[in-house]
């Protein structure tokens, strides 16, 4: 009997997850607070965000494809924060081998075309990070990123960028880059500089940090003509964070394009661009709580 109970009681709590991933409330979140405006120089300095709020990754994240199981392989520690005006994300990495830099810019088979800057390139393809942002956290069922500035997908690659070309990182245009006016959408925010970012690999090596800045206007609508303003109080947006790391062909045998990695905040294997899988992200007009600090 109480085997029984105990078999129930799993069942019962895996509806209840699988319920709420459906809902577009994955049982994960951010608090982004108000806080000073960082120095976007691929350098966390001390004091930069200690009026952040810390995260770490990637334990307990959804993996695409081979788990992560040692932090010297793969790791970092993050931050989020605003300064009322745009919304910061900084990542500093652990990673054993990055791609171009300590290997050869090799291509996988399946295109060699993946750095390419157009649309048939592969923006992801190498040591990266993803944000993914809802802003009006509203999550139809099976649709993923827009390409607008009510939910989107961009892509900062340690050694590519649009800026900057190959060989130099930072942003690249997202998903769904296959849809012309989302790559259009993407492509304007990096020229402009609505959306910025610097990647840098750490002067000692293994690793790598990206800062990452997303102007309000025009980048997170909330409603219809509406950008996020701090007068509108604590506001909820979806949010999905991936980290993919390239090391060698080999490394990355059996998986699609010879990853080695790809670990996502949230969401599960074969599903989590839906934005109903996505996490959350406060953002919240006023500072960090002195007692939430450290």
């Amino acid at each position: 009997m109480k085997r029984a109970r105990t078999t129930l009681l799993v069942a019962v709590l895996a509806v209840f997850l699988c319920a709420s991933a459906q809902a577009g409330l994955w049982p994960r979140g951010l608090r982004a607070y108000l806080g000073t405006a960082p120095t976007l120089d691929g350098v966390i300095s001390a004091g930069e965000y200690d009026d952040a709020t810390r995260f770490r990754g990637v334990r307990g994240w959804s993996h695409t494809f081979t788990p992560t199981r040692d932090d010297s392989d793969l790791s970092f520690v993050g931050y989020v924060k605003h300064d009322a005006k745009r919304l910061y994300f900084a990542f500093e990495v652990t990673d054993d081998i990055l791609y171009g830099i300590d290997t050869p810019r090799w291509e996988p088979q399946v295109n060699p075309h993946v750095h390419e800057l157009s649309r048939r390139g592969y923006p992801w393809f190498g040591d990266e990070i993803e944000i993914l942002i809802n802003a009006d956290n509203h999550f139809p069922r099976g649709v993923h990123a827009e390409g607008t500035a009510r939910s989107w997908q961009m892509v900062c690659n340690l050694t590519k960028s649009r800026l900057g070309g190959v060989g130099h990182g930072g942003l690249l245009e997202g998903e769904p880059r296959s849809r012309l006016p989302a790559w259009e959408q993407y492509q304007e925010w990096i020229m402009t500089g609505a959306m910025q970012a610097c990647a840098k690999p750490k002067p000692e090596g293994k690793g790598y940090v990206i800062e990452w800045a997303i102007s309000f206007d025009p980048c997170l609508e909330v409603d219809s003509g509406r950008c996020y303003s701090t007068d509108m109080g604590d506001v909820k947006m979806g949010l999905n964070i991936a980290i993919g790391d390239i090391d060698t062909p080999e490394k990355g045998e059996g998986n699609f394009a010879n990853f080695h990695h790809e670990e996502w905040f949230a969401g599960r294997k074969s599903t989590r661009t839906l934005r109903r899988e996505w996490g959350s992200l406060w953002m919240m007009a006023g500072p960090r709580p002195q007692r939430a600090r450290g």
